[in-house]
């Protein structure tokens, strides 16, 4: 087989990173990472208010300068023999746009207004609107629009453009409906960002917008505008029905192509949401859960339509046909905060540094800040790992409110068991201890509603750096967990999206066959502390019943 070439990009919460990839075998030939430039400034973000807004600019100069950088070390040949590129992205991540697609805040009256940018997944803002669409979906209608999906939540479409023109009377004025990143970032690759005629992700369109073949796509218009006759507008302008990521949405614009110095003739596929992307990176198949562990933690699943019917999954996780492997059910769960948690627990951590500047000078501050802060985490990790397993504060991993089970975006963190001679270690031991506990919680969810579980794959940052965590993760489950060789699975799966776009192979499995992420090391349960574990984890879920009671 002739050796050609593909480009994954995967846009994730801070950055944008691409990978160029051989078809032929897997590996990397180049690659490039940019951030978002307003972001990293602290822009259009306000956690205490549970806001955080990304400017279109921000995706658009950080793509072009994270691909520019992934091709900047290939030959001439190896541009030439590119033809497919794909994208993932965060999600729910939506934005107002005009008639022609574009996104508000890239016009000169909305420029700065934050409310005409994109919605990242993690804002909250729409937690009370979340509340009422579930409502209406479950109790308002003939249809139970939360079969598939569980509880309604305030990181998804409908909640969050319900929360804008409720509270916004000019953005609802001028908006023309509402786009996806995944979707929209596909129609300025293709030139159209027309709504009526772009490119709709399954993935996204089956996770957030809950369209599903058995109502025939959206909700309807009636339960739609009993929340507000705008949702009715926006289902009514929605355009094509979605499709799975693997499929040939158009070619790369001759302007891109210059912009990036690519061919032409390089095909752009379907879109997906980065960690269905990453699921396909990591080879995911039947009967696997792939657990991409980043910031928050996302879990993959896919199964048959007919092995899942009768199967009610809802608390657990949230079911969408062809979101992540083309003719299967992507399963989709998780956890909104993860390593979060622990970045969290160094910035507490750090506090007392941050005041020692007036006392060090800026030259010796700059030196002690950048060392703990690059070491901190580490050092923690270390010191745990040498404490006993028998007794240590419980954790809840509700941070950023509960995904799974039973969504709840207004619930809050518990931390227990506290004496006056807890150190530091023992607290980020509890921590630790916590986010891999709601991890068991879902898995126990679905396999006692029926599902099988024979492996269990860990990709994102937290898998290849943390051995601590990833040793407890696997005595707590009990069992084994893959690491794999690849840095950036999401992006790899993006590119094996493009590799059949592009025509290299007929389908993802062929495709992922050559190019998917390999094994590297695994984490084996250690029986002992499995025992004392399990016992611990009865507190854990004795400590979720308490919290549920406040």
């Amino acid at each position: 087989m002739e050796e050609k070439y593909v480009i994954g990009v995967d846009f994730g919460s801070d950055s944008v990173r691409a990978t160029v990839v051989s078809t032929v075998s897997g590996r990397e030939a180049g690659s490039g990472t940019a951030f978002y430039p307003r972001w990293k400034k602290g822009l259009y973000q306000h956690p205490g208010q549970c806001i955080f807004r990304q400017h279109p600019l921000d995706y658009l100069e950080a793509f072009e300068s994270c691909v520019k950088g992934a091709v900047s070390g290939l030959s001439k040949e190896q541009r030439d023999n590119i033809v497919g590129i794909g994208v993932d992205t965060t999600g729910s991540t939506p934005a107002s746009v005009n008639r022609e697609g574009v996104p508000l805040a890239l016009t000169e009256e909305f420029a700065e207004d934050e409310n005409a940018m994109f919605y990242l997944w993690k804002d909250h803002s729409a937690a009370e609107e979340a509340e009422e669409v579930d409502r209406a979906f479950t109790q308002g209608s003939e249809i139970d629009y939360s079969k598939y999906q569980g509880k309604y939540c305030a990181e998804w479409f409908w909640a969050k453009i319900l929360h804008t023109v409720r509270t916004d009377e000019k953005i609802k004025k001028a908006a023309y409906t509402w786009l996806e990143h995944c979707d929209w970032m596909v129609g300025v690759l293709c030139g159209n960002t027309r709504p009526e005629e772009i490119y709709h992700s399954a993935c996204a369109a089956g996770h957030k917008a809950l369209w599903h073949s058995e109502w025939n796509g959206l909700p309807s218009a009636e339960i739609l505008g009993s929340l507000d006759p705008y949702l009715v507008r926006v289902r009514e302008r929605y355009g094509q029905a979605p499709k799975p990521a693997p499929i040939k949405a158009g070619q790369l614009t001759w302007q891109w192509a210059e912009r990036l110095g690519l061919p032409e003739t390089v095909s752009v596929s379907g879109s997906s949401f980065d960690a269905h992307a990453g699921a396909v990176g990591a080879g995911i198949r039947e009967k696997t859960v792939v657990c991409t562990l980043g910031t928050s933690a996302v879990d993959m699943l896919v199964e048959k339509a007919d092995f899942l019917k009768g199967k009610d999954i809802r608390r657990f996780g949230g079911q969408a046909e062809n979101s992540i492997l083309p003719d299967l059910v992507g399963i989709e769960t998780g956890q909104a905060a993860f390593g979060d948690i622990f970045g969290w627990f160094k910035r507490v951590m750090m506090w007392p540094i941050s005041q020692a500047k007036d006392y060090l000078g800026e030259a010796v501050y700059e030196k002690l800040h950048r060392s703990m802060e690059e070491t901190m985490l580490v050092r923690l990790q270390e010191a745990a790992a040498g404490l006993p397993s028998e007794t240590f504060p419980m954790a809840l991993d509700w941070f950023n409110g509960r995904r799974y089970p039973d969504t709840d975006d207004a619930c809050s963190a518990i931390i227990s068991d506290l004496t006056l001679g807890t150190q530091a270690p023992e607290l980020f031991q509890g921590l630790v201890f916590g986010a891999v506990s709601g991890l068991k919680r879902i898995i126990d969810g679905f396999e006692e509603a029926g599902l099988e579980i024979d492996k269990v794959t860990a990709v994102g940052g937290i898998s290849k750096k943390s051995s601590y965590v990833m040793q407890m993760m696997a005595d707590l489950l009990g069992k084994k967990i893959e690491i794999l060789d690849a840095d950036q699975t999401c992006a790899l799966g993006a590119a094996i999206y493009g590799a059949v776009a592009g025509g290299v192979y007929e389908n993802v499995q062929t495709a992922s066959a050559k190019m998917a992420a390999k094994c590297i090391g695994e984490f084996v349960p250690d029986k002992n502390r499995s025992e004392v574990y399990r016992q611990h984890y009865e507190k854990y879920i004795c400590l979720t019943k308490l919290a549920d009671m406040i």
